[in-house]
């Protein structure tokens, strides 16, 4: 297997630019270009109350690895001026940031060098190693730092010792309680010295909302000392006394020993990576974007995650300002799909989130007056309820969110095959959103009809049968019609009526994105039909695909660079048999959204929306992405039966390109690698 590419290294700091992310899927990070200095945390899970919205919203929570030097009672953090040399890396096979920069001080040079991983073996804990070596001997303090000044909220208690044993098995806990006293998070911390003899600590109370563990030592000129930090973070969702737990899982970590986490780290990045997609033809710059988009889906989900994800991740950077951390319909359309054939039992967890929530989706239906599941719009990731800002305007008519989920469980549950999954979480889902449909739709002369409803384009206005929304319905009848006859249960009947009677609307033989479409209007571009094709799989007549791909492949120029579809065109040209058009809307579409600090995805292009935030990695381009080149491109089309049959058209490949290969993706819980061909059809082989 051949390593990823790695990201260029970043040598200086002071550009408009994200920090690094780092993550395993229940924690995630914003790591600072001077990584001592506090960055941001989020932990799965953990919400408090919104400073201004006063929703329920991802909260901060305290940063775990923070930390300090000092040369000769000169303290870094009072004289940050003093780097110099400054040069970050992100090594993605291993999941491991390194830091490297020289401080002055007091005469002295310190040159030193700091890796920072969150676990993937062991997930609730954040480890890093800071290495100091000086020039000349002299006096070098080091701080380990679990530092909450920048979190709403309060401290509930900390605690040094351990009750009922002679010696403390952690260096400190820490309870802190968010805004609102919506949710509470642990964290517990240990430290180790190297090459240092033997020193013990001073760990002060809780002050200013910082857990201070120090070292002070007499270091000698060339010789490294190594202070090592592990925590262990854990939201209230995953257990009731978080900061108890986090002391038991931390006082494990000092037992298991920094060197074995970072091994089992290790090895767990390097099972993942044997999904690496490869691209031939593609050039250096395509493989590196793909390695990047693969590393950050992959390292935002995990198995352990208790409420999915958010379309950043675990991510969240000052600036930034809607969102919420709230999980939306984009991670079940754009990030289950690959998921599911990368990671599936990741994607097991973020469709879990939404089976623990079901009774949430069945009271917001209730509440609209209707029966069935209605998922919410913005889905508070502690609760699972509606959390959109208020009044909401968003929730009152995207009704496409229930039709995604019901999607993606269908989805998942055809490339597993795992028949228990089906019968108790797959059928639930899609015959409660069914029954939801049965009390949504309106039967008129024309049909069935869904009105004042929104596409994926929120329009200051609703409109009467979004077809990107009445497709979708149509997709979910049936694929629940043909799950009923599967496992011997009985299908409304309605469901087929509705199924075979959907009004989509259409100009010619093109399908348009609503009653009443013109091109001109607001938000005219937006290519909701095609994401009706792909993919989400709503079959059309030859001539009605090519008409409908050319009507808006004609627009591109106008929605590209905005969020989530854009990633999408480059395969949408594809199958119109465009190879030029296709390289060419990729790099507009996806190529251009990734800039800055280690290849992160954008939300909006930068050049196009300069006004807008820079915030990533945004999962919608990243899943929409890697689903083109796993899906689209290879024309796989994953359904309830035998996987070669899942090969519905010949692969075409943007212009250049000769094959994507994947050695190893997760098909009815078996390894199978991939081999698509440009003009060939798409192999897979059980291995």
């Amino acid at each position: 297997m051949s390593p990823p590419l790695n990201p260029p290294t970043v040598t200086g700091s002071g550009r408009r630019e994200l920090p690094a992310y780092v993550a395993n899927g229940l924690i995630g990070l914003r790591v600072r270009d001077t990584p001592l200095t506090s960055g941001m945390a989020l932990i799965s899970g953990y919400t408090g109350e919104h400073h201004e919205r006063q929703i329920e919203a991802a909260a901060v929570a305290p940063y775990p690895v923070a930390g300090d030097l000092a040369l000769d009672g000169v303290w870094l953090s009072d004289l940050p001026h003093q780097i110099d040399a400054l040069e970050q890396a992100y090594d993605f096979f291993t999941g491991e940031l390194t830091t490297r920069f020289t401080f002055a001080a007091a005469g002295r040079v310190a040159r030193v060098e700091v890796i920072t991983f969150c676990s993937r073996r062991d997930p609730t804990l954040v480890c890093q190693e800071i290495a100091v070596t000086v020039d000349k001997a002299c006096d070098l303090g080091l701080r380990a730092i679990v530092d909450a000044s920048g979190c709403d909220g309060r401290a509930l208690k900390h605690a040094r010792a351990t009750p009922g044993e002679a010696e403390p098995a952690t260096d400190g806990s820490l309870l802190w309680e968010s805004a609102g006293g919506l949710s509470t998070c642990g964290v517990a911390t240990v430290t180790e010295l190297l090459g240092a003899g033997d020193q013990e600590p001073a760990r002060p109370p809780l002050r200013d909302h910082r857990l201070v563990t120090e070292y002070r030592l007499r270091a000698r000129a060339g010789r490294a000392v190594r202070l090592r930090q592990i925590a262990s973070l854990i939201p209230q969702i995953m257990h009731d006394l978080p900061d108890q737990q986090a002391v038991r899982l931390a006082a494990k970590a000092r037992a298991d020993g920094f060197d074995k986490i970072r091994a089992e780290n290790r090895a767990a990045w390097d099972e993942l990576w044997k999904g690496r997609i490869r691209l031939q033809g593609a050039g250096a710059r395509w493989q590196g974007l793909t390695d990047a988009a693969f590393f950050y889906l992959n390292t935002s989900a995990h198995a352990s995650s208790p409420a999915s994800t958010s379309i950043f991740g675990l991510a969240t950077w000052h600036d930034y300002h809607y969102y919420f951390g709230h999980v939306m319909w984009d991670i079940e359309a754009f990030a289950v799909p690959p998921l599911s054939v990368l990671q599936p039992q990741a994607a097991r967890a973020l469709l879990d989130y939404r089976s623990a929530h079901l009774d949430g989706a069945a009271r917001n239906a209730q509440l609209m007056g209707r029966r069935g599941l209605q998922f919410p719009w913005e889905s508070a990731p502690r609760s699972g309820q509606e959390a959109a800002p208020m009044p909401g305007t968003a929730a009152w008519h995207e009704d496409h969110v229930s039709l995604d989920v019901a999607r993606a469980f269908s989805l998942h549950g055809d490339v597993t095959g795992d028949a228990e999954f089906v019968r108790t979480q797959v059928w639930p889902v899609l015959s409660g959103v069914c029954e939801w449909l049965t009390t949504r739709v309106t039967k008129t002369r024309r049909g069935y009809a869904i009105a004042e409803s929104m596409g994926i384009a929120e329009r200051e206005q609703p409109v009467d049968n979004a077809a990107f929304t009445n497709m979708g319905a149509v997709v979910v009848l049936r694929a629940t019609i043909a799950l009923a006859e599967r496992l011997g249960l009985a299908a409304d009947p309605l469901w087929s009526r509705i199924a075979d009677g959907m009004a989509i609307p259409r100009r010619g033989k093109a399908v348009v994105s609503h009653d009443d479409y013109r091109t001109n209007e607001e938000k005219g571009a937006t290519p909701d039909p095609l994401m009706g094709i792909f993919p989400f799989g709503f079959p059309l007549e030859p001539d009605v695909e090519q008409a409908t791909l050319a009507l808006y492949l004609e627009q591109a120029q106008a929605y590209i660079g905005s969020p989530m579809l854009s990633a999408l065109y480059g395969v949408w040209a594809a199958r119109a048999g465009d190879r030029g058009l296709a390289l060419k809307l990729l790099e507009d579409g996806y190529g251009q959204f990734c800039v800055g600090r280690f290849l992160q995805t954008l939300e909006y292009r930068a050049d196009r929306f300069p006004e807008q935030p820079r915030a990533g990695p945004f999962f919608a381009n990243i899943g929409g992405f890697l689903t083109g080149l796993i899906f689209g491109f290879t024309g796989l089309e994953p359904g309830p039966g035998a996987p070669q049959t899942w090969i519905k058209r010949p692969v075409v490949l943007p212009a250049g390109w000769t094959a994507i290969e994947i050695d190893r993706l997760w098909i009815r819980g078996q390894p199978v690698r991939l081999s698509a061909r440009h003009g060939r059809r798409a192999e897979l082989t059980p291995l």
